[in-house]
């Protein structure tokens, strides 16, 4: 147990389950509809197994979501989307009916999809917000502090003077446990949600069908509309574990598969993301040497 409002780390159990729920959603995971070998079908059934829901949050794609509200499983399903920003931060947008992600994907999302389908889209995080203001939807800051160099998350943005603290206020919560980040990023992610009195939301940020499950979102509803307001009200907890540095670096390589063909594209989308950062360092250390 982390010591943190509403975020304990410890192994998934039914029982932990039925005292914090009754529904329990691993809210990030993704399929081989964006940078995933695994399969939605593989994916509900494991769910089942697990007793759990899941959202299928896949890059800039809502393919994976549209298969398994198909499917038909039983399994709670939450319609959701990670958006990647064009100035770096993980954006999750979980919606209350499958029709309206549908709507923000085709209007906002394909029309800006680059080279590198499952990186950057052409839109910054304001704008990406702005557009699902006229949607009933839930915002949340993916994995604010990570992931290693990149700006793939929003409060790092902030502190690094990209982004003006204020935009958090337009997210309704925070990923305060995720999967791939570690224990110290994820504390300061639980953290910043109880500063600024935002919703907690936690999920594997699963590419691989084992990670499924080890970091859920628990809450009273067993219906999509209520656990999404569960999550606004800040009446959710989050229950698991991070992956060990062996179960990331195995994810890794399984997801770096799915970007060889789009190497160049990809680079490109480190370098424009990145390059304002290293210039501001240049300066910043030139001006120390004056």
């Amino acid at each position: 147990m982390t010591g943190l409002e509403g975020v304990y780390r410890e192994r998934i159990t039914a029982e932990r389950i039925a005292e914090e729920g009754p529904t329990a959603v691993d809210m990030h995971f993704h399929t081989n509809h964006s940078d995933s070998l695994t399969t939605v079908a593989a994916t509900l059934r494991r769910a089942k197994r697990l007793g759990i829901g899941v959202a299928i949050t896949d890059h800039n794609a809502i393919s994976g979501s549209e298969e398994a509200l198909r499917a038909g499983s039983g399994v709670l399903v939450v319609p959701g989307i990670e958006v990647s920003a064009a100035d770096g931060p993980h954006i999750l947008l979980y919606f209350y009916d499958i029709g309206s992600l549908r709507d923000y994907y085709e209007r906002h999302v394909r029309p800006f999809k680059g080279a590198s389908p499952y990186l950057a889209i052409g839109l910054d995080t304001s704008e990406i917000v702005r557009r699902s203001a006229g949607y009933s939807c839930v915002r949340v800051a993916a994995h604010p502090y990570g992931y290693l160099l990149f700006n793939k998350g929003l409060q790092k943005c902030i502190e690094a003077r990209y982004l003006e603290q204020s935009i958090l206020e337009r997210f309704d919560a925070v990923e305060v446990m995720c999967g791939g980040m570690t224990r110290k990023l994820n504390d300061r992610a639980a953290d910043l949600a109880e500063r600024f009195l935002k919703g907690r939301t936690g999920g594997t940020d699963g590419h691989l069908l084992h990670d499924l499950g080890n970091v859920v979102t628990v809450g009273p509803s067993d219906d999509v509309e209520g656990y999404l307001s569960d999550v606004v009200e800040r009446r959710t907890k989050v229950v698991g574990k991070e992956k060990t540095n062996v179960q990331k670096t195995v994810m890794g390589s399984v997801v770096m598969t799915k970007y060889v063909r789009y190497t160049l594209p990809s680079l490109r989308v480190h370098y424009e993301q990145n390059a304002p950062r290293a210039r501001r360092f240049l300066r910043e250390l030139r001006s120390k040497r004056r």
